[in-house]
């Protein structure tokens, strides 16, 4: 189930989202800026608000299952981690309805993803769950740098 529901939120969903405003749109939209727009509100949003959930509620599966940690006492350490994706992730989903937000969300969440890809990156004895981590994180990280360079430059 992680799996798909990381294929989901983090391509199927905000690529279809793009495909469809662009087809519905009225006038002319840059797809990087569709492309952005819906990978903030399902990469940065959606996904880290679902993730802090499950951190804060059933803390577990992140110490557990991502990072190989059977230690009680990481829990509390997870739980604030939830609280952060949390906090993001209510960002991103605000972003769709408040585009000035968009940019703002984009770069804490590319950030966010990024460092956390290079974590996952020097992280020994890796597991499936953690390999598909890492990888996710550097393809919205770099789907959100392009997104915020192309912005930037416009």
């Amino acid at each position: 189930m992680y799996f798909v529901l990381i294929i989901l939120l983090l391509f199927i969903f905000p690529v279809a989202s793009a495909i469809i405003e662009a087809a519905l749109s009225a006038h002319t939209v840059s797809i990087v800026f569709l492309a952005g727009k819906w990978f903030v509100f399902w990469a940065a949003g959606v996904r880290l608000f679902l993730a802090g959930a499950r951190q804060v509620i059933q803390p577990r599966f992140t110490a557990e299952e991502i990072f190989d940690i059977h230690d009680r006492g990481s829990f509390a350490i997870v739980r604030e981690l939830g609280f952060a994706n949390l906090s993001m992730g209510l960002l991103g989903i605000c972003s769709l309805f408040r585009t000035g937000w968009i940019v703002p969300a984009a770069l804490v969440g590319g950030l966010y993803y990024g460092l956390a890809g290079v974590g996952h990156i020097f992280h020994k004895g890796k597991n499936a769950k953690e390999y598909m981590a890492m990888i996710s994180d550097a393809f919205v990280f770099l789907v959100l740098l392009i997104f915020l360079l192309n912005t930037l430059y416009s």
